[in-house]
């Protein structure tokens, strides 16, 4: 509204001044005439042109376009460890921190398959059920630790009996579970479980977070470290990674173990590994993103200049040549 009172205001300044210029007949006989009425159904129309042009520049986007993509891919339900022991700094920043960077890493490198994430510590829980949605994955890294599960321990076999049940009994193709974990296990038998798996058609295969050399536990308060577990005797107890138990369980699994440090999670090999597998067809409906509308705002942008131009500003009077 602004711009039209703005255009009306111009357009009785540019009559004024030519009242002034000539008498109202003569200039009428020179310039053809001035339509006020035609001048300012062109400004309307230009104006519209303008302000379709910058709709169609901001990209408008209606509905939703969901479709279906089928992908080559493997099953694959990651077993995390979240007990206090993670906590250890022998492998820094922590070894926890440094299983969710491994875990993030294998999120990103996953195209067209299927993850699942269980948690535990004295016991295991499932965090995730299978899916191929890489975001629903992301959601749950920062929040991977110790207060997941109430019950402290190193349950390695609950772990993997808990991710073999995860896969779909019907489900065929290549299925994988990867073991994340310093090794100390203290309460089951991690090699049958292992065993289990591999009878199903599962492979096992683990990341050892941590040292040999180990590190103490921290006790943290509020985020940050007021001291250090310590045993009945008042000796500060040290967590040491048991790469043997995971070389062991990886064995009895059919799988591969590799250890994380300081220069990488180990994440890569075991990529490796799962890519080395028969890769299967799955098929799932995914929000692919909105359609884009930009077009329409553009055509009748463009139109609408069109018919400003032919519209001029003349009266549409024939011009009459004066003898002199």
């Amino acid at each position: 509204a602004m711009l039209v009172l703005l255009y009306l205001l111009d357009l009785w300044r540019l009559n004024r001044a030519l009242r002034r210029f000539s008498e109202p007949l003569l200039l009428t006989r020179t310039l053809g005439g001035l339509s006020t009425t035609r001048s300012l159904l062109r400004f309307l129309t230009l104006r519209h042109a303008f302000s379709f042009a910058v709709l169609a520049l901001a990209g408008p986007q209606l509905g939703t376009r969901v479709e279906e993509v089928k992908a080559q891919g493997v099953d694959v339900i990651v077993a995390l460890d979240v007990s206090n022991s993670m906590l250890a700094q022998d492998l820094p920043p922590s070894r926890m921190e440094m299983a969710r960077r491994a875990l993030a890493q294998l999120v990103d490198r996953m195209k067209g398959d299927r993850l699942g994430i269980v948690v535990f510590a004295g016991e295991a829980y499932t965090q995730l059920p299978l899916t191929a949605d890489r975001s629903a994955a992301r959601l749950f890294l920062s929040n991977l630790g110790p207060e997941l599960v109430p019950t402290q321990g190193t349950a390695i076999g609950a772990a993997i009996d808990l991710a073999r049940e995860g896969f779909p009994e019907e489900a065929g193709g290549s299925r994988a579970i990867i073991v994340i974990t310093d090794g100390e296990n203290h309460e089951d038998d991690a090699l049958g479980a292992a065993e289990r798996a591999r009878e199903a058609g599962i492979l096992v295969h683990t990341i050892g977070m941590g040292t040999p050399q180990g590190g103490p536990i921290p006790e943290l308060q509020r985020g940050r470290v007021a001291g250090y577990k310590k045993d009945r005797e008042g000796r500060t107890v040290v967590s040491r990674l048991n790469e043997a138990m995971l070389e062991d369980i990886a064995a009895a699994g059919g799988g591969a173990y590799v250890r994380a440090t300081v220069q990488g999670t180990g994440i890569d090999a075991l990529v490796a590994e799962l890519r080395g597998m028969d890769q299967t067809e799955t098929g799932t409906y995914r929000f692919a993103g909105h359609e884009d509308q930009f077009q329409s705002f553009l055509a009748i942008a463009i139109l609408l200049i069109f018919a400003g131009l032919l519209l001029g500003e003349g009266s549409g009077t024939r011009k009459r040549t004066i003898a002199t």
